[in-house]
Parts: C-alpha cells; structure tokens; sequence
C-alpha cells in the first residue's frame, strides 16, 4: 500500500535513487530545504511498504492577482513504481493544496518537450497550464 505524507528533512537524505532518472531535475540541499521550510504543503513524498521512497513531488505558490497559481517544481516517480498512476496522485494533492488552501487560479510547471509521457499524463489535470522546454 502506497503511503503520501509531507516530506521532511530526513527524506533529503533517503530521495537520491528516485533523483537517478535522466528526466529528473536535480538540485543542491539547500534549494530543497528552502522548498521544505517556505512552500512545506507542496512537498510531499511517496512511500511503499518497509518505508521505501517510490516518488515525491515539491512545488511552491506563487505569483499575483489572477497570476496568483501553484508551481510544480519537480515530480518524480522511481521507475520502478511506473504506470501506477502515482504521480497522477501526487500532481491531484499538489492542485487541491494549490485550490483549496491558497486559492491558487491554476498550477503551472515546465516539462522537456522530449518527455512525451509526462506531457500526456499532465494533460489530464484539470488546474493545468504545461510549458515545454
């Protein structure tokens, strides 16, 4: 059973294999602990039985006015736990945070136009404005 809590410090240290994937952006510790302390309801991690990481994704609020929308930062899913529709999960949690606690008008992010699975699964989010690079 998959287990989605809000990530905490000590995950910074348990996340490095799900990071691997050539698709994933990776950043220094300070970058996630600046996510972690400012934006904590947009981090959230994935977990399997026996307390082993399967994904996360870390986001932040932003903008002003109508611009006013929650920002995907980074969403990963270990390839291992693939095609079982947990980073759908994890994208839906970060846009109902994104609407229901900050009233964010959208939820942006930016993804490589070569990541033609991700583009697909994004599409079927709702709140969703998609930036390719």
């Amino acid at each position: 059973m998959t287990t989605i809590r809000r990530f905490c410090c000590n995950d910074l240290l348990r996340f490095a294999s799900v990071n691997f994937d050539h698709l994933t952006e990776t950043f220094n510790m300070s970058f996630y602990m600046t996510y972690l302390a400012r934006w904590p309801d947009y981090f959230h991690v994935a977990e399997a039985p026996g307390n082993r990481v399967m994904g996360y994704i870390m986001g932040k609020v932003e903008g002003q006015g109508e611009s006013w929308h929650g920002h995907v930062t980074a969403v990963t899913v270990a390839p291992e736990y693939r095609r079982q529709q947990l980073a759908k999960k994890l994208m839906n949690l970060l846009e109902d945070i994104s609407d229901k606690i900050d009233k964010g008008y959208f939820v942006d992010l930016f993804v490589r136009a070569s990541n033609t699975p991700a583009i697909k699964m994004y599409e079927k989010v709702s709140l969703l404005f998609i930036s390719l690079n």
